[in-house]
C-alpha cells in the first residue's frame, strides 16, 4: 500500500508530513521506555525482517495481490512506540534506496501505514489479550485478531487522506468499498504472518516479546481471609538459550526470504495499486525522485540477471534496514542510560 507521489497534493502531503515527524518524535522518546540491553538489537532485526517480507507479494485476488504492513508484528514484537520508528524506518529505506513509495508522499505512508497500524493493532490486541486466559495461545490469536484488523483500517485511513487532498476526482464511496474489501482480504494474509511469526518467537524466547509479558497471572493465596500475591515463581526456562540465537536465525530467515523467496513472489498489483487503476485515482501519478537509483524497483542496476538482480537488492535492502534500524535503537537505548544516569 506505499502511496507514490501525485496521489496526494502538496497540502495534505505536508500535513501528513507533520503528523508523521510527531509520530517519530512520540515514538522515540516512548521507545526509551520499551527498548533495553536485549531488546535493542531485536527491534533493528524486527526491521530487516518486515523489509524482506514486505518483498513477498502473496495473490488474494483474480489479478491482485497483497504484502505485509507490519505494524502490529513491530508493535506485538518490540512495543507501539518502538512499532512506529521501525516502520519509519522501512518506509524510509524503501523509499530512498528502492523508489518504492513516493518521496513527497513519505509523511502519508508513514501516518497510514505505520502509526493508524500500530494504534488500532496494538489496542485491539491489548484489549484482547486482557479478557483472554493468560497463555501463549491467547497472545498468538489476539495477534491474528489485531494484525487483520489493522490493514483495512489503514486502507480507510488512505480513503479519509484521499478524501481531503486527493489530486482526481473520484467517487469516494467506490474508493471506500473497494479499498477495504481488497485490504479486509490482504489482512487475512497479514494474519496468518504475524500469528505465526509471533508464535514462533513466544514459543522460544517469550520474554522477548513485549506483548507477552506478564503472559502468567500471579499466583494468590489467601492469608486471613484476603488474597495476597505469592513469592513469584521461578522463570519459566527457555528453548533457545540466548537472544544471539534468536537474531542469527531471524536474520537468516530475512536474508534467504529477501535474497531467494523473494523471485517467486506474486507479480499483480497490490491493493492500493489495483484500486487506483480501477478508480482512476492514478491519473496524475508522478515518477519517483529516485526512479534512477541503483536499486529501484528492487534490482541491481547493470545485473543483467533478474534473479540474481532481485535477490542481490533484497540482500542489500535487508542489510541496509538492519544497520540503519539497529543504530536508531542502540541510539534511543544509550539516551535512556544516560538519562538514567544523570538522574542518579
Amino acid at each position: 500500500m506505499h502511496v507514490p507521489d501525485g496521489f496526494i497534493n502538496a497540502p495534505m502531503s505536508a500535513a501528513a508530513g507533520v503528523v508523521a515527524a510527531g509520530a517519530v518524535a512520540v515514538g522515540l522518546r516512548g521507545a526509551r521506555r520499551e527498548l533495553d540491553e536485549r531488546t535493542a538489537p531485536l527491534a533493528g532485526l524486527v526491521a530487516a525482517f518486515i523489509f524482506a517480507v514486505q518483498m513477498l507479494n502473496f495473490p488474494v485476488a483474480a489479478g491482485t495481490s497483497g504484502h505485509l504492513l507490519g505494524g502490529a508484528l513491530a508493535a506485538i514484537l518490540v512495543g507501539p512506540y518502538t512499532g512506529v520508528l521501525v516502520i519509519a524506518v522501512v518506509l524510509l529505506m524503501q523509499g530512498v534506496l528502492f523508489a518504492d513509495g513516493g518521496l513527497t508522499a513519505l509523511g502519508v505512508n508513514i501516518t497510514v501505514m505505520g502509526v493508524v497500524t500500530v494504534l488500532v493493532s496494538y489496542a485491539l490486541f491489548r484489549g484482547l489479550v486482557k479478557i483472554l486466559p493468560r497463555t501463549r495461545r491467547s497472545v498468538t490469536g489476539a495477534a491474528f485478531a489485531a494484525a487483520l484488523v489493522s490493514v483495512p483500517a489503514s486502507a480507510a485511513a488512505f480513503t479519509l487522506v484521499y478524501a481531503v487532498g486527493g489530486t482526481t476526482d473520484v467517487p469516494l464511496g467506490k474508493v471506500l468499498t473497494a479499498m477495504v474489501g481488497v485490504h479486509t482480504l490482504i489482512g487475512l494474509g497479514e494474519a496468518a504472518i504475524t500469528m505465526l511469526t509471533v508464535g514462533a518467537v513466544v514459543a522460544v524466547r517469550p520474554d522477548l516479546v513485549f506483548g507477552a509479558r506478564g503472559l502468567r497471572a500471579p499466583l494468590k493465596l489467601r492469608v486471613g481471609g484476603e488474597l495476597v500475591d505469592a513469592a513469584p515463581a521461578e522463570p519459566e526456562p527457555t528453548t533457545a538459550g540466548s537472544p544471539k540465537k534468536l537474531w542469527i536465525g531471524g536474520l537468516a530467515t530475512a536474508l534467504l526470504l529477501a535474497g531467494f523467496v523473494s523471485f517467486y513472489a506474486s507479480a499483480s498489483p497490490d491493493g492500493l495499486e489495483k484500486v487506483a487503476a480501477d478508480q482512476g485515482i492514478d491519473k496524475n501519478v508522478e515518477e519517483h525522485a529516485a526512479a534512477d537509483s541503483p536499486l529501484a524497483d528492487y534490482a541491481v542496476k547493470g545485473v543483467e540477471a533478474v534473479r540474481v538482480s532481485g535477490g542481490l537488492a533484497g540482500t542489500i535492502g535487508v542489510g541496509a534496514t538492519l544497520a540503519v534500524g539497529t543504530g536508531v535503537f542502540w541510539a534511543v537505548r544509550r539516551r535512556r542510560d544516560a538519562e538514567a544516569g544523570a538522574r542518579a
